[in-house]
């Protein structure tokens, strides 16, 4: 089997509400991937709120594509290390990271396919029903939004609620939490999300006045790229520390574990160089105890969350419109059941393109 082709492009994509309160929309940077056999393969990388998305498409197209035409796809890992070193002077973090995970992921796809496998049986299934958790909470949205969203995730049966905790005043963000935690009852607990805008010490001072409400997890407390200090806030806290949406590879993970910067890793499939890194990543985190809760794009985080026995939830974010996709895999009683489907089982509508596609993209 040959690469024969890949068309790439960017798909503009307006959110639903709870979410399009704080991101009005979306990109999806595309490719599909052909051969000659006929088997075509399926990525993407998901980019909130649509940053960086042009420039990933253009680093895909013009330094990644050329090195897969004419090769086998189901050369995942070889293909995937031709990618990973392509280029000496661009580390494979952000824009070309993001690019490798978009046609690494559609490899993989198709080596689901042509096996007749769903991906998770392809890597060694664990599972083939995956917990999740609601995830929103945003900043911009009033008390009745952030209610709405959280009941209508409980209302899917989700036992886990994670919500942002963004105002500058501690207490203010506790009163919110405790708004959030009272409407739900003791059925769901909940998670918070800095997303890298703390430093150490106001970290201190904002884990200090949620510590008694049994948070799962405190996540992303400083900068990504500052190990030693997310290290020193889950040192000094009382809650769990989850990070990893903003890392990279799977050296960044190994410096993350060794100075035990988190209980709970979220690596992102999109940005983490694809399917291929994520599990390694995942079987790094499982020989040192620790969990992984793969970030958002939930319905290809299953495949990795069904194939390793230390995954935890995936991030429900419940934002897509319905003709993105032929089928989204539902959340039921709390739990995503991952698709039989051979490869990851995703497949864009077909009016996606025509409709989404961003001009010039």
């Amino acid at each position: 089997m040959k690469i024969t082709a890949i068309d790439a492009c960017v798909l503009t994509v307006p959110t639903s509400k709870q979410m399009a309160l704080e991101f009005p929309h979306h990109k999806l940077v595309v490719a599909e991937i052909a051969t000659d056999e006929g088997i075509r393969g399926l990525g993407y990388s998901l980019m909130f709120g649509g940053g960086g998305a042009e420039s990933v498409l253009v680093y895909l197209e013009t330094r990644l594509k050329p090195l897969l035409i004419g090769e086998d796809p189901l050369a995942v890992e070889r293909l995937w290390e031709k990618m990973y070193r392509g280029d000496r002077g661009v580390r494979r973090v952000g824009i070309a990271g993001m690019a490798i995970s978009a046609l690494d992921i559609g490899l993989w796809d198709i080596a689901g396919k042509a096996a007749k496998l769903p991906l998770y049986k392809l890597w060694g299934a664990v599972t083939d029903r995956v917990a999740c958790y609601g995830s929103g909470g945003w900043s911009k949205y009033s008390d009745k939004d952030l209610l709405a969203e959280a009941e209508r995730y409980a209302g899917m049966g989700c036992g886990y609620y994670k919500m942002k905790i963004h105002d500058p005043d501690p207490l203010a963000n506790r009163k919110r939490v405790e708004m959030v935690k009272k409407a739900l009852g003791p059925g769901v607990r909940m998670m918070v999300d800095v997303n890298q805008k703390l430093d150490v010490i106001s970290n201190q001072r904002q884990a200090a006045v949620l510590e008694d409400l049994d948070l799962v997890w405190y996540e992303e407390p400083v900068i990504a790229d500052d190990i030693a200090a997310c290290a020193e806030v889950a040192k000094s806290i009382k809650i769990p520390v989850a990070t990893g949406e903003n890392n990279y590879t799977r050296y960044e993970f190994r410096d993350l574990i060794e100075r035990k910067a988190a209980r709970y890793l979220m690596p992102d499939v999109c940005r983490a160089n694809g399917f291929s890194e994520t599990l390694k990543i995942a079987h790094l985190a499982a020989a040192h105890g620790i969990a992984v809760s793969p970030h958002v794009v939930y319905e290809i985080s299953i495949q990795i969350s069904g194939a390793i026995s230390n995954g935890f939830l995936v991030e429900l974010m419940d934002w897509m419109p319905p003709d993105l996709f032929e089928v989204l895999p539902e959340c039921k009683d709390g739990h995503i059941r991952i698709p039989d489907r051979p490869g990851h089982g995703m497949v864009l509508h077909k009016n996606a393109v025509s409709k989404y596609r961003s001009a010039g993209g």
